[in-house]
């Protein structure tokens, strides 16, 4: 590190100044979401790019977090947080006011970019900054902003939309983010001390290259399939995806042994667990992009409410994500180890197969209430799998990898999300317009949704047997990663997995 720890009250600002950036970009994750539907509504946008809107977002950030850490690493943390910020608002500003559905996608695939600048550099900042017995309050102080953000996204984004500030309906989501980033600017320049990596490996390019092709040319297909009658091109892309990535493990193994500094570190697939743990990330992450966005078409276009009926809904499924997740790592995992994991997989299976009977038996005559209980079954699953993981996979990772290792598991996460949104088309939009050529009106989009949510059943019934290839034991891994990693360039949130 080239910057020691602030001795100053300085530091604590500059915390608070790195915390908001975070809780900025954890919001705009999810306050997006409910927003959905009348942005649709409003800009006649189809369903691709609706499915878009999110999974650009997703994409960007996941093809370029490790880079993003990367340069902090060689240029300054703190430059590339700044770069980060103005980045990220101006991109808000763009997606604000976007004239059409296409800048909107445009915009919002800018966004993820910049947040993938800005993110990495948020505890590689505090690791910099905060002698090491301070610590563990500032990584409790993010716990507390995780649980904030999760609650408060969707109620957000629902207030904003319902409220139809100055009649710009669902644009104030994403213009809120102007002052705080314009604050942060400025305040961040002035407190925020520079830090950079003694050893900065060097950038890879070609991988990213490499990794965004390989994700492109299989999410714009399923994306965009059905919209285009599914024709040979998407099959060829989807067919061409597995090829680019058997040519990126051929580059990063020649990368390793050429420089040592490959964007993947293919070693860790050596390790069972890591492997296992990155497979289950992957699931997960596509679990949860299904769920999410089929959730909101369903109250919203199905079932009619407004946004802030479906925001107001959301809160019991947060609330219980954040119970969980402080029990499951305080309590439950350091004495039952993985069977914790393994437990809120079923759980959150047995919660999505609940709210798959309820859909069925009230039909469109469904009350917010009577979500409650799946909700929170689901909630309390989701809650038990997102705290603990992280140390779960990384407990036999070599500690020497722990950077690259923790960079590599936020990164399938958000491409697994990525994969799931462009699943919605499979899964969900496929039987809603089936069942409206049949004439069962708004009952199609029940259906639709409860045929996503089988297929979220299914996956999280494969995630739990792949927790079988985990640790049997807490690894007890977090002290690595969120305080003793030297390479910042693969330091990610964890916070982030939480949303």
């Amino acid at each position: 590190m080239t910057s020691t720890a602030d001795p100053t009250n300085r530091r604590w600002f500059a915390l608070a100044i790195v915390m908001t950036a975070a809780f900025m970009d954890l919001v705009d994750v999810t306050i997006v979401n409910v927003a959905l539907p009348t942005i649709q509504h409003d800009e006649g946008a189809s369903t691709g790019q609706i499915q878009w809107i999110t999974a650009g977002y997703a994409l960007a950030f996941a093809a370029l977090l490790i880079t993003g850490g990367r340069l902090g690493d060689i240029f300054g943390r703190k430059r590339l947080f700044l770069l980060g910020v103005g980045g990220f608002t101006l991109a808000s500003a763009l997606c604000g006011f976007a004239a059409n559905p296409e800048m909107l996608v445009a915009s919002r695939i800018l966004q993820g970019g910049m947040a993938a600048m800005m993110v990495p550099q948020v505890l590689s900042i505090v690791h910099a900054t905060f002698p090491a017995h301070e610590r563990g309050k500032v990584f409790g102080l993010f716990g507390a902003i995780v649980g904030l953000g999760a609650v408060s996204g969707p109620l957000l984004g629902a207030l904003l939309t319902e409220w139809n500030i100055a009649g710009l309906e669902w644009r104030p989501i994403f213009l809120i983010n102007l002052p705080v980033g314009i604050a942060a600017l400025i305040l961040g320049s002035r407190v925020i001390s520079e830090s950079k990596a003694p050893k900065a490996l060097k950038l890879d390019l070609v991988g990213v290259v490499l990794v965004t092709l390989a994700m492109l040319s299989l999410v714009y297909p399923l994306t965009q399939g059905r919209e285009n009658g599914w024709p040979l091109w998407g099959y060829v892309m989807m067919a061409a995806s597995v090829v680019i990535v058997g040519i990126l493990v051929a580059y990063e193994r020649a990368k390793t042994r050429r420089d040592g500094s490959p964007l993947i570190e293919l070693s860790l697939f050596k390790v069972k667990s890591f492997a296992a743990g990155i497979a289950v990330q992957t699931v997960f992450g596509l679990v949860m992009g299904i769920f999410f966005l089929t959730w909101t078409l369903y109250m919203q276009l199905g079932l009619g409410w407004s946004a802030l009926r479906a925001g107001v809904t959301g809160v019991p499924f947060s609330i219980a994500v954040s119970v969980a997740a402080g029990i499951s790592v305080q309590k439950l995992v350091p004495r039952f180890g993985r069977k914790v994991l393994q437990a809120g997989a079923l759980t959150m299976a047995a919660g999505v197969l609940i709210y798959v009977v309820e859909a069925g038996h009230y039909g469109l005559g469904i009350a917010s209430w009577q979500m409650a209980l799946p909700l929170v079954v689901m909630g309390l699953g989701m809650g038990l799998i997102v705290a603990p993981l992280t140390d779960a996979v990384l407990s036999e990772v070599p500690r020497e990898h722990a950077g690259s290792a923790s960079g590599l598991i936020n990164t399938v996460m958000q491409m697994g999300n990525a994969l799931g949104l462009s699943l919605v088309s499979v899964v969900f939009f496929n039987v809603v317009e089936d069942r409206f050529a049949q004439g069962v009106g708004n009952a199609a989009f029940v259906d639709g949704f409860r045929s996503a949510l089988m297929w979220a059943a299914g996956i999280l019934v494969g995630i739990f047997v792949l927790m079988f290839a985990l640790p049997k034991a807490s690894g007890g891994s977090g002290e690595v990663v969120s305080g003793d990693v030297e390479d910042g360039a693969a330091e990610p949130e964890r916070e982030r997995e939480l949303v």
